[in-house]
This record gives C-alpha cells, structure tokens and sequence, in this order.
C-alpha cells in the first residue's frame, strides 16, 4: 500500500510517496519517492497577493505531473495542502478549483494552525529522549510554525508571517516578530533545559554543510558559525563556489536568521534535525487517520 503527500509551499512543491509498511500491528512508512519542483510562489503572494497567471498555469502542469505520478505508482490515498503563499493569495482558491479541474487532485488550503499540527505530526522527537523539553521549529518560505511539547506532551502551538521568502520581499513585519518572541517567551519560560528539534529544507542542507556525525544536534555556536560563512560569500559564490541549488542559495541566509532568533530567544542551546517535514507530517496524518480502517495481517 502507497501514500502521497503534496505539499504547496512559498519556496517549492513537494510530492512524497511512502510505502505503507506493516509490522506486528504497527504501523509506519518509508519514503520511497520524493520530488521537489522550485516554483517560489511567495514572490506573487507576499507582493501582490495574487498568484500570477503564469505560475498558477505552472503549478497546474505540476500537479498534472504529481496526478500522473500518484496514479503510476498505485497510490491508494493522498493529502495535498497549500501552505502561507497560497492562504495570502486572493485568487487562491480559484486556483484550487484549477487544480481540481485540470489535474483532478482535491487541494486544501490550511491555517497556519493546522499546518503546524501537520509538522508536529511528522514524529521527529520520536528517536530522542521524549521526556525532555523541545521547540519544534519549522521555517517555510512564508511562515514559521512552533510547537513546544514537555514530556511528550504538547503545550502550545503557534504559525507566524516570517520566513525566508516574505523576508527577501521585505514582506515580514516588526510586529510578526515581536509576536514571535512573545510567545517563545511567554511559553519557555516555565521550561528549563529546552532543546530544538528543526525541520525543512534549510535546516537540512544546513545539517549536512555542518558535517555532524551520528546525528548529534547542532549547536547554537556551530549554526551561528555556518551562517557568519554562508554570509561571507555572495549569492552567486554560494552556488557556484558552495554548490548550492540557486532556490536554495538566497533563502538559506534568512533560515539562519530565524533559527537563531527563536533559539537565542528560547534559550535553545542545540537543536535536532531529523530530516523530516511537512510531507512526512502529513504521511503520518494519513496513517493517524487511517490505521483502523486497514487489514493488519
């Protein structure tokens, strides 16, 4: 059994397709195709809250792709979720009904309070101690999702108007901020010991540039450090002396920013990056969901 998770992001869209894997009446999934299409729907949102006629006809042709592709590889059930560009767009949802009419694929806007139940619901924190402390920390190209959870649980969670695309448009607020710090604040304060947990595109290409080994967390110290580096060389150095994708080449400096913000300001000290994000999120969601309802052998 397959499932797929879409994902519409500021940056790129994501298809996941997860091989259901059944073991002793649990349940869990393995990635088996991951595809990453660098649309930057943002740049439209956050500017002109209106997604353009181009990038809505390229994101229909994707999602013809990802309908293709879904259909191929006998995907049995499927979530497709637009995120901050697509909830700031006016014509948003007539761009969903596109969707629905040339590429048949149901699309759901979500709130930022969905999206980050989503990301929590990726399981991140479930190879470390679960009885600590930790801030799950999403940084998207229009938004960053935080979920604080103490032994397990979770206490509070919140989507705030920050991240790498509205920043580069010089889209993001001094009040998105300040509310960010206020409820990193507000909420930590009764926690000692917090530790982070990272996930998206940036923290994992940050991870591997900082060469940690068996995925010990990455310090406050070390990130600050790759991001004085990363900063030191201009944006086409970054791709081609660094090599980085020219999609990733710019927005990797205000994912450093936001990271250390949120750390600095939760007193976050080292942070885990399980490689993990929204569409694992939403593969777990499927499974959550859907678990009772499929034959255990």
């Amino acid at each position: 059994m397959r499932y797929a998770a879409i994902d519409i992001g500021s940056n790129a869209v994501r298809l996941l397709i997860a091989d259901i894997i059944e073991n002793e009446g649990s349940i869990s999934f393995k990635k088996n195709t991951l595809i990453r299409v660098p649309l930057r729907l943002g740049d439209d949102a956050f500017l002109h809250k209106h997604i353009s006629d181009k990038k809505a006809a390229d994101l229909v042709k994707t999602m013809q792709a990802f309908r293709n592709l879904m259909d191929v590889y006998k995907v049995s059930n499927y979530m497709a979720c637009a995120t901050s560009a697509m909830r700031e767009a006016k014509n948003g949802e007539g761009v969903v009904k596109q969707i629905k009419e040339h590429a048949n694929v149901d699309l759901e806007i979500v709130h930022g309070q969905t999206e980050a139940k989503i990301i929590y619901a990726s399981h991140a924190e479930q190879n470390i101690d679960k009885t600590k402390n930790y801030l799950y920390i999403d940084v998207g190209g229009g938004s960053t999702e935080l979920s604080l959870f103490s032994s397990g649980e979770l206490i509070a969670s919140k989507s705030f108007n920050i991240g790498t695309i509205r920043i580069l448009d010089n889209q993001d607020t001094e009040e998105s901020w300040d509310a960010m710090k206020d409820f990193i604040r507000d909420h930590t304060r009764h926690f000692k010991n917090v530790s982070g947990i990272g996930t998206g595109g940036n923290i994992n290409k940050i991870y591997k540039l900082a060469e940690e080994k068996d995925k010990a967390p990455l310090t406050f110290t070390k990130l600050k450090s790759l991001y004085s580096y990363l900063d030191s060389f201009s944006l086409k150095d970054r791709i081609n002396v660094l090599g980085l994708n020219q999609d990733r080449a710019d927005v990797i400096i205000p994912a450093c920013e936001i990271y250390l913000a949120v750390m600095k300001w939760a007193g976050i000290k080292s942070i885990y990056v399980p490689s993990v994000g929204m569409v694992d999120g939403i593969i777990q969601t499927l499974i959550d969901e859907n678990y009772v309802k499929m034959p255990l052998n």
